[in-house]
């Protein structure tokens, strides 16, 4: 068996696609589901295949790393307009890193208005690849009704639904010129990696039909140019070509566990998607890449459970390239090679992109805190495009998906597989204060109950620190005033009072020395120690000129280069500091964008993003320091965070 993962941007056709491909023959057509992706096997002139597709859609551009992590082949699906080139960009960006040889499949040919080398120069500007087109389009006034296949120079007529008739080629006229200069083209960027033919070319002879299909499937195999046909899906039109082109050179399951291996050891097979099903447990799609795979025997260190095909059959065992659905084997992790004893990291390229959108789970009913914890431990198992942790403050779950989309599809799964039902709300900010100027202040606490009293007298000088300095303390005293032993507890006392301010906020970066006090060889105590700290320190930070602080994020966002300057006016209206931005080293077509914003602006950032570069962008945020603001933004904020804590 073969598999390939089918990829590109929302209503490109590709179910449809896959659709078509498996209904050529119609042999064993059999799918299933596994969350967010599709698995269809099939079988074409006697030998079977298993096709993947996952959701359109920005967000899930990189839930695509772990059905490639199991392919032989890919087919980017793209609508014949050149504007939607930035749409594929993302798919692009992930096929080429994973290595996997790829089709360029321009649906919807029955209604292109564009010309299909403007499609194909759109693309390009993303790719280091070379794109050649295998085909050009036959046109009668503005309509394609067919396509002329360059190596073979046959030209096919479409038929709704049926396979294309074999039609006369033109030998003059725009068609013929047309396929003339295509052929030549298509030859000249062949050449580049095969030297006989680019002897032949150079001594004007012509190439046998059968080497050029020959050099064909090895640069294909190879992984150096990606191939463009065309058609139309739901029409059925071109199917039969980009199958055949499958078939004759798509490499076998060997070249895939070749290429995961990356100088290891090769995997014997590969998890590459998983999911939680109600009643059954964790169920983990599996590929074979060599022998061995067979249920009871160690995989990923541990026995593997049950086995399930997509035709809902329970082998013993799998042939290398075969797929299957393993249950009972909590111990596998999707997106992970796997060998008889462990399971090896993956492949730098396969760990994918940071989430970035970060939600606060409240579930409707207090009962189900404990259950969500567990869910979403869950979730995180199966899978690895998402991220969790918890709200400093609240201590309430926060679940970090891809985008808006990844993030609805979570959500029914708590609430469908998980019965837990959920609210949501954004993280709250991370506010901070500070002081402005150094005070002195003096604190007595003195307190007298029935036996032994309360007594501790502190003297303190409170300072500002260097940003990012944190807290110090320190002592001067003298003469024994303060005893030693009660030293630690004026420390703990300060840090006491610095986690909440005048403002409502935790305090940072300020300085404590104890310079004087006084104790009492009976009443005091740690406690009245800690206290008196505790409570001047208070009383010094409402005396030094609080200040309220903004945690600001440095921000990398990755993003085409069309729409690099978009951002400059996007990140200034967002309060944030452009830092620059080059072209991305590795990802043509991509720039690197770098700028500090304030953490309270991430989410905005996002929507703009997504309405400025039609969900193509994706962002990577660290915290890199806080500073100050001022006026009625900070009045407003503190207010408001006052008014929240005497609610509580």
């Amino acid at each position: 068996m073969r598999c390939f993962t089918v990829l590109g941007p929302s209503q490109a056709g590709k179910t449809t696609l896959v659709r078509a491909l498996a209904a050529l023959d119609g042999d064993g057509v059999a799918t299933e589901s596994l969350g967010l992706l599709s698995l269809t096997e099939f079988g074409y002139l006697g030998e079977r295949w298993c096709a993947l597709d996952l959701p359109g859609g920005a967000d899930y551009a990189a839930l695509a790393r772990g059905p490639l992590m199991a392919s032989d082949a890919a087919i980017l699906c793209v609508p014949p307009d050149p504007d939607a080139a930035m749409l594929a960009a993302p798919y692009l960006r992930v096929i080429e890193a994973s290595g996997t040889p790829c089709f360029i499949f321009i649906n919807r040919m029955d209604s292109a208005r564009a010309r299909v080398r403007e499609v194909v120069a759109a693309l390009q500007g993303y790719t280091a690849h070379a794109i050649v087109l295998r085909q050009i389009p036959i046109r009668e006034g503005d309509t394609v009704v067919g396509a002329v296949d360059l190596i073979s120079e046959r030209a096919w007529r479409y038929r709704e639904g049926q396979h294309s008739t074999l039609v006369e080629l033109p030998q003059s006229g725009p068609v013929a010129e047309r396929e003339a200069e295509a052929r030549a083209a298509l030859l000249e960027a062949m050449s580049d990696y095969d030297d006989e033919l680019l002897e032949e070319l150079i001594e004007d002879r012509i190439p046998a039909t059968g080497a050029l299909f020959e050099i064909a499937s090895r640069e294909f195999s190879a992984n150096v140019v990606m191939p463009a046909l065309m058609g139309s899906a739901e029409k059925s039109n071109g199917i039969t070509r980009l199958m055949k082109a499958l078939r004759h050179e798509t490499p076998d399951a060997s070249v895939l566990r070749e290429r995961l291996a990356a100088g290891g050891p090769a995997p014997a097979a590969v998890a590459f998607f998983a999911e939680i099903r109600k009643h059954l447990g964790k169920v983990v799609a599996v590929r074979a890449l060599a022998d061995g795979i067979a249920t009871g025997h160690p995989l990923g260190g541990g026995n593997l459970g049950g086995l399930v095909t997509c035709a809902g059959a329970h082998p013993a065992s799998l042939a290398p390239g075969a797929v299957a659905m393993a249950v009972k084997s909590d111990q596998l992790s999707a997106g992970r090679p796997l060998l008889a004893d462990r399971m090896p990291d993956r492949p730098d390229w396969a760990e994918g992109q940071a989430p970035s959108l970060a939600r606060v789970l409240i579930p409707d009913s207090e009962r189900d805190e404990v259950r969500l914890s567990a869910a979403l431990a869950r979730l995180v198992e199966v899978d690895p495009n998402i991220a969790t942790t918890t709200e400093d403050e609240t201590g309430q779950p926060v679940l970090i998906a891809q985008g808006p989309m990844h993030l609805r599809h979570l959500l029914g799964v708590l609430e469908e597989d998980f019965g837990i039902k959920v609210e949501t709300r954004t993280p709250q900010v991370p506010w901070r204060e500070t002081i402005a100027r150094p005070v002195e202040v003096r604190y007595r606490h003195r307190k007298q109950t029935g036996g032994a009293g309360q007594f501790a007298d502190v003297a303190l000088t409170v300072r500002p620190q260097p940003r990012g300095d944190g807290f110090a303390f320190d002592e001067t005293v003298k003469g024994g005033a303060v005893p030693r032993n009660f030293f630690p507890s004026v420390e703990a006392g300060a840090e006491e009072a610095m986690q909440r301010g005048p403002l409502g906020f935790p305090v940072i970066d300020i300085a404590v020395t104890l310079t004087d006090g006084k104790h009492h060889a009976v009443d005091s105590s740690d406690h009245a120690f800690r206290t008196a700290a505790r409570m001047g320190v208070r009383e010094a930070l409402t005396e030094a000129g609080p200040l309220l602080l903004q945690s600001i994020d440095r921000v990398t966002i990755h993003v085409p280069s069309v729409c690099s300057g978009a951002l400059v006016g996007l990140v200034s209206g967002l309060k944030g500091q452009v830092l620059g931005f080059d072209r991305d080293p590795d990802l043509r077509g991509w720039d690197v964008f770098r700028a500090n914003l304030p953490a309270s602006a991430r989410d905005e950032l996002l929507h703009a993003l997504a309405g400025a570069t039609q969900g193509t962008a994706w962002i990577e945020t660290r915290f890199d320091h806080f500073e100050e603001v001022y006026g009625r933004e900070a009045e407003e904020v503190s207010k408001a965070r006052l008014a929240a804590l005497a609610a509580h």
